[in-house]
C-alpha cells in the first residue's frame, strides 16, 4: 500500500513541476509577445515594464511550486531518495520533448530551493544536456528561406511581404534598394566573395525585439561557408523602415552584447534559435545566447555546465583580476578561461558607507533596467563549489579571512554561497597605460559617452574612477562597478556654493551642508586620473558632464517621462557607437 502511494506521490509532484513550468513559460511567452505591440504602438516604457516583469516571473513560479509540493508532500519533502525517484520518473517522460532542457533546468531550480543544494547534486538535478537533442531542435526551428535567383531587390521585396507588422512599411522598394546596396557593398570588400556567390537567404521565422527596435536575423548561404545578416527596423512617423543592415561577425557581436537588456523572441524553438545565431557568431559563448533571449536560468545552467566542463580539463588556478583592488569585491579570474567571479568583502574599507545588502540591491537594480550596451550583464550564484587546490594562496587566504561571512571551507573546496559571475574586460586605466597614444584618446572619449548613454537610461554610476570602467575587445566602455550605482531621479545635482571668506576656501573639509543624495558634478574632475592631454581632450567634448544644470536637464527628462533609446551601432548623421534618438 506504501509503495502504491508512494508511486502516486511521484507522478503527483511531477505533474505540479510540470504543470508550474507549463504556466511559467505560457506566461513568459505572452509578456514576449507583447513586445511587438509595443514596437508597432511605439511604447516604449510599456517595454521597459515588460522586462522587469519577465524577469520576475521565474522566480515568483519556482516559489509557488515549491510552496504546492511542501502541501502536498508533507514530510516526505526532504527525501533525498524519495526526489531520486521523481526525478527517474520525470527525465523518462520528458525525451524527445521540444526545448526539454527547459523544463528540466525548472526542476533544478526546485529542487534546489528545497534542499539549499550546495555545488550539484546528481540525485536531485538533471546535470547533462543532450547534444544530439539540441541538434535535433536546431533542425525543427521554423526558418523562411529564399533562393538568390539574380536579383536581390526582388528578394528583399518577398522578405517584406513575408515578415510584417500591423504597421505599414513606409517605402518597400527603397527599403529594399537600401539593403541591397549595403550587401553589394559589403560582398565588393571581401575578395572571396562576389554577388553570385550567393545561393540563398535564411531568416529566423519571428522578429527579435529590444528597446525601440524590431531585428530579423538570418545568414546568407554561400558557395564557400556562410555570411551573417541582421536587418534593424524602426517605426518612424512615416512607417517601419530599416534602420541598419549588418553583415559583419564584429557588427552582429555588438547586437547580441552581454551589456544590453534581453531580446523579446517567441521562435517556436529556443535551442534551435541558439545554435542558428551561434552559427554566424561561432565565438559568442551559448550561455551567453541563451541569456540574451531572455532565458536567463538556462543561460546559468549552461555557463556552469561550460565551465565546469572547462575546469576538468585544465589545471590552472584562480588568481586575482589585473587591476586595482576593490573596497567591495574580492574579484578574482581563472586565467584559462573569460570569467571573473565577485564576492562581496565582509566589511568595505573607507570612504565606503553601503553595507552587503545594499550592494546586492544595487546589482538587482542593474539586471532589471536597460544597461544600454554600458553595463555588463551579472549572474548571481548561490552555493557553488570549487577544489580549493585550484586557488592560489594568496587569493585562498583574502577569501576565506575578508570574505568569510559568504566564503568557507568544505571538505576539499571552497564553498561560496553567494557570488557574481560576469565576462572579463580589461580595466580602463590599465588599457589606457598599455595602448598606443589613438587607442587611449578613443577610449577616454567613449569614456565619456559611455557616462552620457547610462543617464539617457536613468542611470547614474556613482564612482567614477577609470578602474570601473572596462573595454571590451570591441574596443567599448562599460562599466562593471555596481555599487554606488543610483536613479538620476534619486539624485540632487547642485552646483558648489561659493564660499564666504577666505577662511572657508582654506577648509580641509565642506563649508556647506551636503544631504545624503546631493551631487556635485564639478567635483568630478577629481576622478579624471588621466594626463594633461587626455583630459584636455575630455573636457573639450565631455566638459558638459562637470556641470550641475547637464545632470538637472537629464533629471528633468526622466522626470518627464521621455524615453531616451540608446541603440548599438551607428546611425545616420551620428557617430559611430553613440546613436541615441529620443521618443
Amino acid at each position: 500500500m506504501a509503495k502504491s502511494r508512494d508511486r502516486e506521490l511521484i507522478a503527483e509532484s511531477s505533474q505540479i513541476i510540470y504543470d508550474g513550468f507549463v504556466r511559467y513559460n505560457s506566461a513568459f511567452h505572452k509578456i514576449t509577445r507583447r513586445a511587438r505591440t509595443r514596437f508597432e504602438k511605439r511604447d516604449w516604457q510599456g517595454h521597459q515594464d515588460d522586462i522587469v516583469e519577465r524577469i520576475n516571473l521565474y522566480e515568483k513560479s519556482v516559489r509557488r511550486v515549491v510552496l504546492l509540493l511542501q502541501k502536498t508532500q508533507g514530510n516526505r519533502t526532504y527525501d533525498h531518495q524519495f526526489w531520486n525517484l521523481i526525478r527517474s520518473y520525470f527525465g523518462a517522460r520528458l525525451k524527445k520533448v521540444p526545448d526539454a532542457g527547459f523544463i528540466k533546468t525548472f526542476f533544478n531550480s526546485v529542487t534546489r530551493r528545497i534542499f539549499d543544494t550546495v555545488g550539484v547534486d546528481s540525485n536531485l538535478e538533471f546535470v547533462e544536456s543532450s547534444l544530439e537533442e539540441d541538434i535535433e531542435m536546431t533542425k525543427s526551428l521554423n526558418l523562411r528561406r529564399y533562393p538568390y535567383w539574380g536579383s536581390l531587390e526582388k528578394i528583399f521585396e518577398t522578405i517584406f511581404e513575408d515578415f510584417s507588422f500591423r504597421v505599414p512599411y513606409s517605402d518597400i522598394t527603397r527599403n529594399s534598394v537600401y539593403i541591397s546596396s549595403e550587401i553589394e557593398k559589403f560582398i565588393a570588400n571581401e575578395p572571396e566573395h562576389d554577388e553570385q556567390d550567393c545561393l540563398r537567404f535564411e531568416f529566423i521565422d519571428t522578429f527579435f525585439y529590444q528597446a525601440a527596435r524590431a531585428y530579423m536575423i538570418g545568414r546568407i548561404i554561400m558557395h564557400k561557408g556562410i555570411s551573417p545578416i541582421v536587418i534593424a527596423f524602426k517605426n518612424t512617423d512615416y512607417g517601419i523602415d530599416v534602420d541598419a543592415v549588418f553583415l559583419s561577425e564584429e557588427e552582429v557581436s555588438l547586437v547580441f552584447s552581454y551589456t544590453r537588456s534581453y531580446y523579446f523572441a517567441d521562435p517556436n524553438s529556443v535551442v534551435g534559435t541558439v545554435h542558428f545565431i551561434h552559427s554566424i557568431l561561432p565565438r559568442k559563448p551559448l550561455d551567453e545566447l541563451y541569456t540574451v533571449l531572455g532565458r536567463l536560468r538556462q543561460g546559468k545552467t549552461e555557463r556552469y555546465r561550460i565551465f565546469s566542463k572547462h575546469m576538468q580539463n585544465t589545471n590552472d588556478k584562480f588568481v586575482h583580476t589585473e587591476g586595482d583592488r576593490g573596497l567591495v569585491m574580492i574579484v578574482f579570474t581563472l586565467p584559462s578561461y573569460d570569467l571573473v567571479f565577485k564576492v562581496i568583502r565582509n566589511k568595505f574599507a573607507f570612504p565606503k558607507t553601503i553595507t552587503p545588502g545594499e550592494v546586492i540591491e544595487k546589482y538587482k537594480l542593474v539586471s532589471k533596467h536597460d544597461r544600454a550596451g554600458r553595463l555588463i550583464d551579472t549572474q548571481e550564484f548561490q552555493n557553488l563549489e570549487f577544489p580549493i587546490n585550484r586557488f592560489s594562496g594568496e587569493l585562498k587566504q583574502e577569501l576565506l579571512e575578508e570574505a568569510s561571512n559568504t566564503v568557507k571551507i568544505a571538505d576539499d573546496n571552497l564553498l561560496f554561497e553567494h557570488v557574481y559571475i560576469e565576462r572579463r574586460v580589461k580595466p580602463l586605466n590599465l588599457y589606457i597605460r598599455q595602448s598606443t597614444r589613438e587607442a587611449a584618446k578613443l577610449a577616454i572619449l567613449d569614456y565619456g559617452q559611455a557616462i552620457k548613454d547610462l543617464a539617457q537610461t536613468n542611470i547614474f554610476p556613482g564612482d567614477l574612477l577609470l578602474k570601473n570602467f572596462g573595454v571590451t575587445r570591441h574596443g567599448r566602455i562599460i562599466f562593471y562597478d555596481y555599487d554606488e550605482v543610483s536613479l538620476i531621479t534619486d539624485c540632487n545635482f547642485r552646483d558648489i556654493p561659493e564660499a564666504d571668506n577666505i577662511i572657508d576656501e582654506m577648509r580641509s573639509d565642506t563649508w556647506y551642508h551636503v544631504n545624503e543624495n546631493d551631487i556635485f558634478p564639478q567635483e568630478f574632475i577629481k576622478f579624471l586620473a588621466m594626463d594633461n592631454e587626455l583630459r584636455t581632450l575630455f573636457l573639450k567634448v565631455h566638459g558638459d558632464l562637470l556641470t550641475a544644470n547637464y545632470w538637472r536637464n537629464i533629471k528633468a527628462k526622466h522626470l518627464e517621462g521621455q524615453i531616451s533609446v540608446i541603440v548599438p551601432y551607428k546611425t545616420p548623421g551620428l557617430p559611430k557607437n553613440y546613436a541615441e534618438q529620443e521618443f
